[in-house]
């Protein structure tokens, strides 16, 4: 992609993203996503209908009135994304690819998190770490992580979680919100996710497309596997073939919902072909 068009392309999911920020999902975040605790600001004068727990009495027995003091939350957290760009992940088969839908709810998170003065860091991974963007403030920041999305060669094709999960842990040394993009095509990392769930506040978003839920009866189709590179001619319309996809899709998602349930941290799942705002939104609501 040419510099101008992915200027381009950068802008207009800037647009998009950061106008659901500001208008929805700014509240929403802040209102989620709590601060470290409550940090000493001032002492003032004492108002009716002030709680009187609050009152301090060093300096109400200094003038001789009283006094109470002012607690502020301290906003400022740390967002990391954890997105996969596995080649699963340009796999669509509606409007646009797995990897375009993540890239706009990186973007939409991420604009919350500066809407809130909060940092944010990235960690693009396959079955390895391919980039790390350490957390930072700032609107050019935030820019930087879109293009990387949108323009990103990784050097891998296959997946694995446990390896984020434990590049993270290794790196964010202090409590932070994450969130994890990715369709979730990978199995043992029940372990890796419980350890990092206790650390950090942590939410799975697992992004598919409709038709690797149910394989549509295209005849016969020559596939290839995205992650591993293997090509077959594939009979879509065998029952059995139907049956074993159903079934394989079934176990996956059903380890996914399992190891988050397990481990505490929050899971949501998004379909392509479907709005994820709505799908953000009720989670927020439902954690808040």
């Amino acid at each position: 992609m040419d510099t101008k068009a992915l200027l381009k392309k950068v802008r207009k999911i800037e647009i998009k993203t950061r106008r659901l920020s500001n208008h929805i999902f700014g509240g929403e975040y802040h209102s989620t996503f709590k601060g470290r605790g409550m940090t000493f600001s001032e002492v003032r004068p004492y108002q009716f209908g002030d709680d009187v727990r609050a009152i301090d009495w060093n300096v109400t027995a200094r003038y001789n009135e009283p006094f109470v003091k002012v607690f502020e939350e301290e906003r400022e957290l740390t967002l990391m994304l954890l997105v996969d760009v596995s080649r699963s992940s340009m796999y669509g088969s509606h409007e646009q690819f797995k990897k375009d839908y993540l890239t706009e709810i990186s973007a939409t998170l991420a604009f919350s998190a500066l809407q809130n003065n909060d940092k944010v860091g990235v960690i693009l991974f396959t079955d390895q770490i391919e980039l790390f963007i350490p957390p930072k403030k700032g609107k050019s920041h935030i820019l930087r992580i879109i293009r990387e999305l949108i323009e990103f060669t990784p050097k891998s094709n296959k997946t694995n979680i446990s390896e984020a999960l434990k590049f993270m842990a290794n790196v964010q040394k202090k409590r932070a919100i994450a969130f994890m993009l990715s369709d979730f095509m990978d199995e043992g990392y029940a372990t890796n996710l419980k350890i990092a769930s206790k650390k950090h506040d942590l939410t799975g978003i697992r992004i598919y497309d409709k038709h690797e839920e149910q394989l549509p009866n295209l005849g016969l189709v020559p596939m290839v596997d995205q992650e591993t590179g293997n090509y077959r001619l594939v009979h879509t319309g065998s029952r059995k073939l139907q049956r074993e996809h159903q079934k394989h899709t079934k176990e996956r998602l059903q380890y996914f919902d399992e190891s988050f349930r397990k481990s505490g941290a929050g899971a949501l799942s998004c379909r392509t072909d479907e709005s994820y705002v709505k799908k953000l939104l009720a989670y927020f609501k439902n954690r808040g």
